[in-house]
């Protein structure tokens, strides 16, 4: 009979699993088959970062239970790690893990700063509360 490994904790990171994301078609779990059962150092993840395409820096939403209607969010994913995060599903959109994939693979938004000097000075922009880093931490260490 095959048993599902237990996930272990790699030094540094929040997450100890890295499944597949919830809209993904096929999912891989580590099992003990009996043959062998060597425990093995885990190897350090490193983090990798992806230029984001987004087509503007500011984001609008208009739900009604979210007291502002934009904000920023310069990275995607964190690699702070904080297993609580609200923010961990958002990879599986991209066909990422919530777990090691959301700390160690991260996208930045590359020209930023002038994409959103350009949306600031746009003739129909109107003045309002903008907040800064809802998705994730704006600042990455």
């Amino acid at each position: 009979m095959d048993w599902k490994l237990p996930d272990r904790a790699r030094k540094g990171r929040g997450a100890v699993s890295n499944r597949a994301g919830r809209f993904e078609a096929n999912n891989f779990e580590a099992v003990d088959d009996g043959w062998t059962r060597e425990v093995e150092e885990l190897e350090q993840i490193s983090t990798t970062l992806t230029v984001d395409t987004a087509r503007k820096v500011i984001s609008r939403n208009q739900s009604p239970d979210v007291p502002f209607d934009r904000s920023i969010n310069p990275y995607r994913g964190c690699e702070h790690g904080c297993i609580y995060c609200f923010a961990r599903p958002t990879h599986a959109y991209y066909g990422l893990s919530p777990g090691l994939d959301f700390e160690t693979k991260l996208f930045y938004k590359l020209d930023a700063a002038e994409r959103l000097r350009k949306e600031l000075h746009d003739p129909k922009y109107q003045v309002d509360v903008m907040a800064l880093g809802t998705n994730t931490d704006p600042y990455q260490p």
